[in-house]
């Protein structure tokens, strides 16, 4: 499923996560979301749409007037093949690897040590 995905640059990211949030949306209301929290100008947001339609990415609606954009991809699609894609760039593909990194070089609260166990639990039950 993730490996059909295009791989998505951050600034394109940001443009998905306007989009995620209420498509379809047209140019002129992508590009007054980007602004708010960007100095893009119009014309960057423009381009990084164009990119995100022909990466398949992104989906137009030309049978209006004005075209509109949608996400060819759920925000969870897109995560999940970031993930996969950083796994196996970084860690060789395999998520003990990252895990046990993290685990070890950040400092976990009892809580958050807690909520990894239920995971792994719910994970192995499901697995067997």
């Amino acid at each position: 499923m993730t490996d059909r995905i295009p791989s998505i640059s951050e600034s394109e990211w940001e443009v998905m996560t306007v989009l995620w949030h209420g498509a379809p949306k047209t140019a002129n209301e992508v590009i007054l979301s980007l602004q708010e929290c960007t100095d893009w100008k119009p014309k960057t947001i423009r381009t990084l749409l164009d990119r995100l339609v022909q990466k398949n990415v992104v989906g137009v609606n030309k049978n209006q007037r004005i075209y509109t954009f949608f996400p060819l991809y759920s925000q969870d699609e897109c995560q999940q093949a970031e993930a996969q894609s950083f796994i196996k760039r970084i860690y060789g593909g395999t998520v003990k690897s990252m895990l046990v990194q993290f685990i070890q070089e950040d400092s976990l609260s009892d809580e958050e040590i807690n909520e990894l166990r239920t995971i792994l639990a719910k994970k192995q039950k499901k697995d067997e």
